[in-house]
């Protein structure tokens, strides 16, 4: 056997099982010769886990912080089991914080695109409306006299909170960012973020982390580890005139996230809640309970959910009179993608759908479904 075949990464890793109440830690192991791993029970001293192929997970995909979903059970990796893995990976996979202001979250699909093609990973996201405390605190270091302007644009409306990982990602970041002031990224960076999106100094269309010490912190301060009894700042949904749309496993983890959000916004939709979720077997069921007995698809369906983390957003329109969840429904195409591309080839189905239960997303069925599903995650999910 060469060396490669043989290749791991070890982590120290734990999950929590809701239905036992407890916390079970793991050394995780990762080959990615063949992409397979293996879970070591560190307690009872026990392989959990034989070596086995996991669909959907890639060696970007395990880093200190990360939730990988191996078989429906959310493993989340807490840090590095040897100085090997540790010295391997540490330098070259980094973290970043980055925010989407006020004025460019109409166009959140089109700059998540950029940053993907980018070559980052979109580790988390989450719509939220900054307190005056919170957006102060991401500027303290600015003259005074800036500071207040700053402020008020920042809390203006509701901002998308991202957290981005790839190589050496917070001067990537920076140098996607562009000069703070986009006249002067116009002249030096002119494919920057704030070269196409920016105004003027303040309304500079993104933000980032300046170091690793800011970043965690950030990262910290906006998406706590659900351990810790923190709280993020709160979901911006407001739970009336709309509908629900995930984006399913598949879909985020090919990478389609942007694509998809992109369309919604350019087909006139308003995004006015988005969020990252990890769906647990026993919340996939009963989300997905009114297909029970209905479709046969419905167990496929749940293991799909569950099967890693998906997108959730609420959907409005502008126009208060628009039948918002129908006609989003037909935005979203035939439950087939195999049928959607043959009789309506322009909708999310027929463009990002693979099969009928990996068919890119989910969206409410009846009008009053709609606010009742994003009650489901945005009050009931993002609260537990």
């Amino acid at each position: 056997m060469s060396m490669e075949h043989n290749e791991k990464y070890i982590f120290e890793a734990e999950w929590y099982d809701k239905i036992a109440c407890i916390l079970k830690k793991f050394y995780l192991y990762y080959y990615p010769f063949d992409n397979t791993v293996e879970l070591f029970d560190i307690k009872t001293r026990k392989t959990f886990l034989r070596r086995t192929k996991c669909e959907g997970i890639q060696a970007k995909d395990f880093y200190v912080g990360a939730t990988v979903a191996i078989f429906s059970r959310n493993i989340r990796i807490t840090d590095y089991a040897d100085s090997t893995t540790r010295t391997k990976l540490q330098t070259k996979m980094q973290k970043t914080f980055a925010i989407i202001k006020p004025t460019v979250v109409g166009k959140l699909g089109e700059i998540l695109k950029y940053i993907v093609a980018s070559n980052f990973h979109v580790a988390n996201i989450k719509m939220v409306k900054l307190t005056q405390e919170q957006a102060t605190d991401l500027y303290k270091d600015k003259e005074e006299a800036t500071i207040a302007y700053i402020v008020n644009y920042l809390t203006s409306g509701p901002i998308v909170a991202l957290e981005l990982l790839g190589d050496h990602a917070i001067t990537h970041w920076q140098e996607l960012m562009g000069p703070e002031d986009p006249s002067e990224a116009i002249a030096k960076a002119p494919s920057s973020l704030r070269a196409c999106y920016g105004k003027d100094s303040i309304h500079n269309a993104v933000y980032g982390s300046d170091s690793e010490e800011v970043a965690e912190k950030e990262l910290q301060c906006f998406f706590p580890n659900p351990k810790t009894s923190k709280k993020g700042p709160a979901n911006t949904a407001t739970l009336e005139n709309c509908t629900c749309c995930i984006i399913k496993p598949h879909a985020v983890q090919a990478k389609l996230t942007g694509n998809i959000i992109d369309d919604v916004q350019k087909a006139g939709y308003t995004i006015s809640a988005v969020q990252k979720f990890f769906v647990n077997p026993f919340d996939a069921e009963e989300f997905l309970e009114v297909y029970k007995g209905v479709l046969p698809d419905y167990a496929a369906m749940v293991g799909e959910l569950q099967s890693g983390p998906c997108i959730v957003m609420e959907i409005k329109h502008k126009d208060d009179k628009y039948d918002v969840q129908g006609e989003f429904r037909k935005l979203c195409g035939p439950m087939d993608p195999d049928i959607a591309r043959q009789i309506r080839p322009d909708t999310l189905r027929a463009k990002y759908g693979k099969t009928k239960v990996q068919n890119a997303v989910h969206c409410s069925d009846l009008p009053e479904d709609g606010i009742l599903e994003v009650e489901y995650f945005f009050k009931i999910l993002d609260n537990s």
